[in-house]
């Protein structure tokens, strides 16, 4: 016989804490014990804090925002496991769908891949700003008044000591107000909107409810970043920074918009914070061996590729940058086996065949270069530079038509790498035309 259980999971994305604060204070109002890891567990505690405390309690209660699952695709992201571990010992998993959050949207749903598919077949429950009272009591009445089937299993005195110091620092917050769970909807819909401008709006509206949403600082540092004001971008990740100190995700973006400016050692500061903070941070290894090869230090650029790699054996980018630096040390096998891999994980990836074709161009194998920029031009009609290269292959093998064509669309498509040198290439067409 079943037994109705009052012990509670809370499971969410650091960038969602006001919502998660707002339901572990109306459910411990209730008399639930709810295990919410308010200051952040460590990576290394995980087996020991998270899945002993997930094994002890009967309800799971996943929150999830249409920016929940960006990351459950890496290796070893903590929120697909925990939700890994409540399915494995069959807890009651609720589903708490926030800021418009839809098993249907086309993103969310690549996203529930292997064991998370059977996610959408689970009873969930829509939760508002406006309607959060009404919200709360029908998870308390309905989805957690259910009586538990599985065993649960008790903690370990460490597991349980650090539940109730988590528990405390909670119960000591604020409470959460209706301003601060509005300021979530603002960023959700940022993350959800398709242009800049209005992604700039959203995390702006953010910011003004919530002058504390590190979250949203970061958010729209990115997107300052994306359009060319690397300016604004530092300013926002300064603010993100100082907010949290401990903001691995701001430390790697701000040094991305440094790298931008040529801030070499600035950027490289960055990424060693970002590393240190979190040390399997495979994009800040990549984006550190970036701008050690900028700087002109290949050995510590290849090591931060290796390192990016090991952390993360699908990164198709690492693979190709990988290969561009063992090109450059002179080895062309390696960085073949290199761009392959890079395809092989990212069949779409145009910089890949590019950097493939103009390995086999350079090597003479003519034919397998042409293949790479015709894909090239299927993938991404608008590569420039794909046009000359291909141009430069059909030259060689005695086709002056196609190179002309191709060199005119080199032309039409702005010049590409080689912007400026429109006389050089109109006297290549005009050489091409004699023959």
């Amino acid at each position: 016989m079943g037994r109705i259980e009052k012990t509670a999971f809370l499971s969410y994305r650091r960038t969602n804490a006001p919502w998660a604060l707002a339901i572990f204070q109306d459910l411990t109002h209730h008399g639930y014990d709810v295990f919410f890891d308010f200051n952040g567990i460590p990576t290394g505690d995980f087996k020991e804090i998270i899945v002993e405390n997930i094994r002890e309690r009967a309800h799971f209660l996943l929150l999830l925002t249409p920016s929940a699952l960006e990351r459950c695709g890496e290796p070893g992201d903590l929120f697909r496991r925990e939700i890994e571990t409540a399915l494995g010992v069959k807890r009651n998993i609720v589903p708490l769908m926030l800021e418009g959050f839809s098993f249907d949207t086309k993103t969310i749903a690549s996203q529930l891949t292997g064991e998370l598919s059977v996610l959408r077949n689970y009873n969930a429950l829509n939760v508002s700003v406006e309607f959060f009272p009404e919200a709360m009591e029908r998870l308390r009445t309905r989805y957690l008044n259910v009586a538990l089937e599985a065993v649960l299993h008790p903690a370990t005195s460490t597991a349980v000591r650090i539940a109730k110091e988590e528990q405390a620092a909670a119960a000591a917050a604020p409470a959460v107000t209706k301003q601060e769970l509005t300021a979530q909807e603002w960023f959700e819909r940022g993350v959800n909107a398709t242009g800049p401008d209005e992604k700039l709006r959203c995390y702006g509206e953010a910011i003004c409810l919530n002058p504390n949403d590190f979250a949203a600082f970061n958010n729209r540092g990115t997107v300052r970043n994306a359009i060319g004001d690397q300016e604004g971008a530092i300013q926002d990740y300064d603010a993100a920074i100082g907010l949290k100190p401990d903001y691995s995700a701001a430390f790697n973006n701000r040094g991305v918009a440094r790298r931008s400016q040529g801030d070499l050692k600035g950027a490289i500061r960055d990424f060693d914070d970002a590393i240190r903070l979190k040390p399997d941070y495979a994009e800040a290894y990549y984006n550190r061996g970036h701008a050690r090869r900028n700087q002109g230090d290949l050995e510590g650029a290849r090591k931060d590729f290796d390192d990016a790699i090991r952390l993360r054996p699908d990164f198709a980018f690492a693979f190709n940058h990988r290969g561009i630096l063992r090109y450059d040390e002179g080895d062309p096998e390696g960085a073949r086996k290199d761009y392959n891999d890079a395809i092989r994980l990212k069949s779409d990836y145009a910089n890949a065949y590019y950097n493939r074709g103009n390995l086999c161009r350079d090597e003479g194998d003519l034919d397998s270069a042409l293949k790479d920029y015709n894909e090239i031009i299927r993938l991404k009609p608008d590569y420039a530079d794909a046009y000359y290269n291909r141009a430069l292959v059909w030259q060689e093998k005695n086709n002056p038509t196609a190179a002309i064509a191709d060199l005119q669309k080199y032309l039409d498509l702005g010049g590409g790498e080689r912007d400026g040198d429109t006389e050089e290439v109109e006297e290549m067409i005009d050489d091409l035309q004699k023959l």
